[in-house]
């Protein structure tokens, strides 16, 4: 009982450091706050809101940060990632445009295919990280960090005003849709009731449009931010409510908030921009093969009940059990390198 309640505690020390973190624009005053199609859903739902990145969302719901993180692992849950910048790139000088700003092969996606890529300045440095999808309706889908909306809108829009200077045929557009994530080993099965198309079909990284619980025009991409498999579905945004509420009605979905979503995340080995990487951060470092000096991200691990971090040392001790010393509130405590992920990882892959 003293270790589940010295966890509770350590949880609780992190939960407030994810809400106070001035990197990711937390501090914004209550009322100039971005609010998602679900505000008042959350609220209606007991979630207790915070502000992140500019927008008020949940952190967590009644259930306990502990209770959450389990639940979507051994069963799902539901997040609002509405705050995610969602764009549209059209032309044939797409594939051209996002090859100049990230690093990754853009013009090798097969349609409906994505890939996880990183938009990087001048000297290699990490702006953002992001997913881009080659639709077959003919346009690149993007979706990018919350944190970073203005810069990756700004890189994005002064390159198309750039290329369609010289002639190229390329535009931009935001989407104001919602994102709702669905996540856990139970996510297809909860999402199959409510769709025609056979998700068996759909592997990770990969999306169609669909109608989703009697919702036209979803875009279903099999992803996620937790490690386990799922789907993140773009649906318009006066619709969002209607689908969170279709989804709910089912008892293995619950709704879960950023606590749960930051330590399910640290567990897959996922990295977080603005902590794990940034623009000091070039993506050999971040590896996204951790090797410099500091942590960036840890807590306890409510799977494996211990604590677990992520972060960079010199590359002669980052070998897997490598014992060294971490320094938490001025004490040293021990710690031993390991692989990540922390938990493995269960996506979806066509075999």
């Amino acid at each position: 009982m003293q270790q589940a309640r010295s966890m509770v505690s350590r949880l609780s020390s992190r939960l407030q450091a994810l809400a106070s973190a001035p990197c990711r624009s937390l501090s914004c005053a209550q009322d100039v706050l971005h609010r998602t199609p679900l505000y008042d859903f959350h609220l209606a739902h007991g979630g207790k809101m915070v502000a992140f990145a500019g927008w008020s969302l949940p952190v967590q719901y009644r259930d306990s940060h502990v209770n959450s993180h389990l639940h979507t692992r051994q069963h799902c849950s539901l997040f609002d990632v509405s705050h995610m910048l969602q764009t549209k790139i059209f032309g044939c000088d797409r594939v051209k445009l996002m090859e100049s700003l990230v690093v990754g092969d853009i013009a090798e996606l097969k349609p409906n295919q994505g890939t996880l890529s990183l938009f990087t300045n001048e000297a290699g440095g990490i702006l953002d990280d992001l997913i881009v999808t080659s639709a077959s309706e003919g346009h690149l889908y993007v979706v990018s960090n919350a944190g970073c909306r203005e810069k990756d809108l700004t890189l994005m829009q002064d390159k198309v005003r750039e290329l369609q200077n010289k002639g190229s045929d390329v535009a931009l557009e935001v989407m104001d849709n919602a994102l709702l994530a669905l996540q856990g080993p139970t996510a297809a099965q909860v999402l199959q009731a409510g769709v025609a198309d056979d998700l068996r079909k759909l592997p990770f990284m990969t999306s169609a449009v669909m109608e989703v619980f009697g919702v036209s025009g979803c875009r279903v991409t099999r992803c996620g931010y937790t490690g386990e498999d799922g789907v993140e579905i773009s649906v318009p945004a006066a619709e969002a409510v209607h689908l969170a509420a279709a989804l709910l009605k089912n008892p293995e979905v619950k709704l879960a908030g950023l606590a749960a979503r930051d330590s399910l995340r640290l567990e897959a080995g996922l990295c977080l921009y603005g902590n794990d990487i940034d623009e000091h951060t070039t993506p050999v470092e971040g590896s996204l093969s951790w090797t410099l000096g500091a942590v960036t991200s840890g807590c306890p691990s409510p799977c494996l009940k211990k604590n677990v971090a992520m972060g960079y040392v010199p590359y002669e001790y980052s070998r897997p059990g490598t014992p060294l010393l971490v320094e938490v509130r001025r004490k040293q405590q021990p710690a031993v390198v390991s692989k990540m992920p922390f938990v493995s990882t269960n996506y979806y892959i066509l075999k």
